[in-house]
């Protein structure tokens, strides 16, 4: 490997070329998945966000931006969300879309009343087949050390467009409600 290929540069290529091919692939595959997960969003009195590690810190993100849109938006396991209920949304992320904690708390959500939207690289998986919503992301699961779908480690791939995706949610959200950034600002945290 030369001194290029190792370099700093030649890995945000890399990773940026892997992106626009996911959300090329995100686009143009499955438009209608990406439009029912926005109505459901929207369509919630609540929203409940879950996943765990790297998948869970984007979907985290996402939740705060919703909360600046002005949804009612929890992040599971914290201890100030409330019980999911009728009507109310878990948006879950898992690769494998076999996570034993996320496969439980979707199965619970729907015990609840609650629907569900994931995001997944599994179309099979039990996750994919409880959710009402299912975006299909194109990329590695952490145990993919392939390098076929992607030349990055473990679920990076997938991990990074959870966040992208959570932050298109938000935009596309944000356009439809007509709100200026002046009146989503007033959420923000003052607090820090």
């Amino acid at each position: 490997m030369d001194v290029l290929e190792a370099g700093v540069g030649y890995s945000l290529t890399r990773i940026r070329n892997e992106l626009d091919a996911v959300i090329d692939e995100l686009v143009h595959r499955d438009p209608l998945a990406l439009a029912r997960t926005a109505d459901l969003i929207s369509a919630a009195p609540r929203v409940f966000v879950f996943g765990a590690g790297r998948s869970g810190l984007a979907l985290r993100m996402t939740a705060m931006r919703f909360m600046h849109l002005g949804l009612d938006a929890h992040v599971v396991g914290e201890v100030t969300a409330p019980a999911i209920g009728k009507d109310d949304l878990l948006l879950v992320a898992s690769g494998s879309g076999t996570t034993g904690g996320i496969v439980g708390a979707a199965s619970t959500a729907i015990d609840a009343g609650a629907r569900v939207a994931a995001i997944t690289t599994a179309p099979h998986s039990p996750l994919a087949g409880l959710a009402a919503a299912t975006i299909i992301v194109p990329a590695a699961d952490k145990l993919d050390r392939s390098g076929t779908a992607s030349a990055q480690y473990a679920g990076s791939l997938f991990e990074q467009t959870v966040m992208i995706l959570g932050d298109a949610l938000f935009h596309a959200l944000w356009q439809r409600s007509g709100q200026t950034a002046d009146e989503l600002w007033p959420r923000h945290a003052n607090i820090e």
